[in-house]
């Protein structure tokens, strides 16, 4: 059974930066993708950032400029580096590890909260 695990998140004030990771263990299938997402209260779930096996990556438009992400699909992990994060950015973070066609997989979240 696969088991994904994001940390890094926390509180900074507007301006600031935070980095997430995910990491993935305990898989024996391939990753075909892992995918950064976020959910504020009160919002849907959102799409923000990912990776794919191969070397792609892409960000939403909301955050290009802002944030990077990065990592290997073939090491189990991603990396997502937030910069100039504003009060919109605060929501729970999630990470997805997509093993097409086997499944997928969810880590718990964590909380960003971007606050003055």
């Amino acid at each position: 059974q696969a088991r994904v695990v994001e940390s890094g998140g926390g509180m900074v004030q507007p301006g600031g930066s935070l980095r997430l990771s995910c990491i993935c263990s305990g898989s024996i299938f391939s990753i075909y993708a892992m995918r950064w997402y976020r959910q504020a209260p009160g919002r849907q779930r959102e799409l923000v950032a990912a990776i794919t096996r191969g070397g792609g990556s892409d960000t939403i438009d909301s955050v290009k400029g802002r944030f990077i992400v990065s990592g290997d699909t073939a090491k189990d992990r991603m990396y997502l580096e937030m910069n100039s994060l504003k009060p919109e950015d605060t929501a729970k973070y999630f990470c997805s590890v997509d093993f097409t066609p086997m499944g997928e997989e969810w880590g718990q979240g964590i909380q960003v909260t971007v606050s003055a």
